[in-house]
């Protein structure tokens, strides 16, 4: 018991020490706003879903490579929406673009894949019925920049 006000005292050193490499680390990393389209199917059926294109106004792009941080995240949002409807075996992913006129192209061209193949069943998931929420990243991700 007589180790607790040193532990508090430990941990509030560690974030003092740490708060300058976060601090270097997030200039690596820019909160912006995107443009973005998820996207579901299984092996199971031949049922293909896509949300609509959504504007995430505050997510995390690396600055070096425009990649969006924490975007398998996103993906878990929209794979825990389709377990919350009894179908836990879906692939989800999640696709996103800096400029809305880009995001549509990749959203139509995906889309024109699969309604090429014609064996597939293309169902919209509205946004009302599901919507992508902003992820800040954790301190191991933005570490992950160096």
């Amino acid at each position: 018991m007589g180790m607790k006000p040193y532990r508090k005292i430990i941990a509030a050193m560690a974030l003092i020490l740490l708060g300058g490499v976060c601090n270097e680390v997030a200039a690596k990393a820019k909160c912006t706003k995107i443009y973005a389209y998820g996207f579901s199917a299984s092996f199971n059926d031949s049922i293909v879903y896509f949300t609509d294109i959504q504007e995430i106004d505050s997510a995390w792009i690396n600055e070096k490579n425009k990649f969006l941080i924490s975007r398998e995240n996103y993906s878990f949002q929209l794979k825990n929406y389709f377990n919350g409807l009894g179908q836990e075996h879906r692939t989800c992913v999640i696709s996103y673009a800096l400029e809305r006129k880009d995001i549509e192209k990749k959203y139509q061209k995906m889309k024109n894949k699969y309604v090429k193949a014609g064996n597939f069943s293309i169902k919209h998931i509205d946004s009302n019925d599901f919507r992508f929420k902003a992820i800040k990243p954790d301190d191991y991700e933005l570490n992950q920049l160096k």
